[in-house]
């Protein structure tokens, strides 16, 4: 059985839903011993966009993106927005020598997303505020480790 394809306004419907998905799991509230654990799904289906549909998700969504999770996280302004940023221009010269992408690969590629994300915002904060979250790799471990879960989620719209 052959599986319709989507229109452009489904997709585009799919990507806001997400991303809507993604803010709920980062405000959601958890006591301060399991926050720790929280992944940055903001970032990571940002990731997910940035590699599979890159005509309707690119650099000004990351601003976006970063902004909003500047607002919803309380970091101070620009700095996730940077990151993102960042990440969008890694994974858009990156996705310039992909041809096939199955989902070891495409973990390969938001697994260095991810780490360009959290490595610049360590930077900045650095840089800004003289902090370092360590804990943050916590976070980014997670991130990394249940990053194909968000492919599975998203899966139906890249085919």
């Amino acid at each position: 059985m052959m599986k319709a394809r989507l229109s452009p306004g489904q997709v585009v419907l799919g990507i806001i839903a997400s991303f809507v998905a993604a803010s709920i799991v980062n405000i959601y509230p958890l006591s301060l011993e399991a926050s720790v654990f929280r992944p940055t799904a903001l970032i990571m289906v940002l990731i997910f966009w940035l590699i599979y549909k890159p005509r309707y998700v690119g650099v000004g969504t990351a601003f976006i993106i970063g902004i909003i999770a500047d607002l919803l996280l309380d970091t101070r302004l620009g700095q996730q927005a940077f990151s993102a940023v960042i990440v969008a221009f890694a994974i858009r010269f990156i996705g310039r020598y992909l041809r096939d992408l199955n989902l070891s690969i495409a973990w390969t590629v938001a697994t260095i997303g991810l780490i360009v994300f959290q490595l610049t915002l360590w930077l900045i904060q650095y840089l800004t505020q003289n902090i370092f979250y360590g804990q943050a790799l916590i976070s980014l471990i997670i991130s990394i480790i249940i990053w194909p879960l968000v492919h599975t989620a998203l899966g139906r719209f890249i085919r």
